[in-house]
């Protein structure tokens, strides 16, 4: 949920600033790009030279750079966060917060903020509980901003009770499960296929296409953005999902696709069937390489279960089933003679006759085509906003 996500992450001035270390290292790992403002108080618990080598970037104290006279941008920093993290978060900061007064850089970051914010407090048991204290978080809840309640043990004062800052790991885990509630398809199950098949001729030969699996990729990527939690079967491909989330299972002949189809099928509310799927196998597959000889060669192939077929005749009530027609001539009549034959919720129609899309590319024109036999074309475009596009159509009916 945190991969791509730009990230602000605010440290004010208390003894919990030395966990920032581990908390901007697990957002980095998470794939977050980390930008660090730092209090002036806050430097005296931990360097800047820390925070910048862990994040990769200038740690921000100041609205002036004196040696170079430059400012550093308040209004930008906070269009540019996806997501505002102030932690730990003081008792004065949250004063401050709670009056907007701007007195340092990240309280001005903080009231330009377009983001969710989410506030980490530490502090001492009596400053925690204070009225004043209490009134301040009340008052910054109000505001749309969320808290990251601090936990119970021993704080720095020797005292025992609550005030101590969420530990890092369990800030991360805040953050995302409360980014994954808020996505469209928080909670679905998704179900991917893309690339190409592999059916072997002998230990060197094969029959095969030319799909890359970039479009099913780029599906299952948005998918994933969008919160669905989503199995990938991919044919040989050299694609990386750019989501960690993804789950990918690597198959090569139509016949393990099927098979993990099957397996991954029923507990799907959306399946996407994008692969390019073999439509005939060999009957006898060669143990050995088969030497050339005069003249030419026949292979006798038998055809391959018709993955879409299966999986249509054996769709539940609420699946959406979506599939791919990539065509060179008759290319509607064909895409919606598929549509129903296979019992599709819709089916995502590209023809080899436009230029820039099919196999291999990294653009795709589409149209799509629904049950109601409605037909929406869309301009050639990059495969990730194609991606967009098609995903936006199931998000659209799984709201119905």
């Amino acid at each position: 949920m945190l991969e791509g996500k730009n990230v602000v992450l605010g440290v004010c001035g208390s003894i919990a600033a030395y966990k920032s270390a581990l908390l901007v290292r697990l957002l980095v790992k998470a794939g977050a790009n980390v930008q660090v403002v730092m209090t002036t108080d806050a430097t005296n618990f931990i360097t800047p030279l820390t925070l910048s080598t862990l994040s990769k970037n200038p740690v921000l104290t100041d609205y002036f750079i004196a040696e170079t006279g430059e400012w550093n941008n308040h209004v930008e920093l906070g269009l540019w966060a996806d997501i505002m993290l102030i932690a730990p978060a003081s008792a004065n900061t949250l004063a401050k917060m709670a009056n907007g007064l701007t007195d340092n850089l990240l309280t001005a970051v903080y009231l330009s903020a377009k983001c969710p914010v989410y506030f980490a407090p530490a502090m001492d048991l009596d400053m925690w509980k204070h009225p004043s204290t209490t009134a301040n978080i009340s008052m910054i809840q109000s505001f749309g901003n969320i808290l990251i309640s601090p936990g119970t043990g021993e704080l720095a004062s020797g005292l025992y009770g609550e005030g101590r800052m969420a530990e890092p790991e369990e800030i991360i885990a805040f953050l995302t499960a409360d980014i994954l509630k808020k996505l469209p398809l928080a909670g679905i199950k998704a179900l991917v296929t893309a690339g190409p098949t592999y059916e072997a001729v002998d230990p060197v030969r094969f029959i095969g296409n030319h799909s890359s699996g970039k479009m099913g990729f780029a599906i299952a990527d948005e998918l994933a953005l969008l919160g669905a939690d989503v199995t990938l079967i991919s044919g040989p491909s050299a694609q990386v999902s750019k989501q960690r989330a993804v789950k990918r299972i690597d198959v090569i002949t139509a016949a393990e696709m099927l098979e993990a189809c099957r397996q991954n099928y029923a507990d799907a509310a959306v399946c996407v069937m994008s692969a390019a799927v073999a439509d005939y196998t060999p009957i006898d597959v060669a143990t050995q390489k088969i030497k050339k000889q005069d003249g030419g060669l026949t292979i006798e192939t038998k055809k391959t279960t018709d993955i879409l077929k299966y999986l249509g005749d054996h769709k539940q009530d609420g699946q959406l089933l979506i599939g791919f027609a990539l065509e060179t001539n008759n290319e509607e009549q064909n895409a919606t003679d598929k549509l129903k034959k296979k019992n599709l919720d819709f089916i995502v129609l590209n023809s080899l006759g436009d230029m820039g899309a099919g196999f291999k590319t990294d653009t795709n024109k589409i149209t799509i085509i629904d049950r109601d036999l409605q037909k929406t074309a869309f301009d050639l475009k990059s495969k990730e906003d194609v991606a967009k596009d098609i995903c936006l159509k199931i998000t659209t009916l799984l709201k119905k």
